[in-house]
């Protein structure tokens, strides 16, 4: 399965509520083994609080090898500083 992050949430990757929306989009896809694969294009702004809730309570019970081989993160650029805008 692909999300395209912008279409889901929009440009701005930030708050932690939006990370719990595709936290329970993909949480039980990947439980069943499924392959997830999240696509950042469009996506301007994104911070911690978003990936710690979207992916890091992932691992409460997916083992780390597992979520290596079944998530895909696509299009997601490295930030100038913690928070801020997306490089280009």
């Amino acid at each position: 399965m692909k999300l395209t992050i912008k279409d889901r949430i929009g440009p701005r990757c930030i708050i932690k509520e939006d990370g719990q929306k595709i936290y329970d989009e993909i949480h039980g896809l990947l439980k069943n083994g499924e392959t997830v694969t999240l696509d950042f294009n469009g996506v301007s702004q994104f911070a911690s609080p978003f990936f710690n809730f979207a992916i890091g309570q992932l691992l409460k019970d997916i083992p780390e090898a597992d979520l290596r081989r079944l998530l895909q993160i696509e299009h997601l650029k490295r930030n100038r500083q913690n928070g801020c805008r997306a490089r280009h």
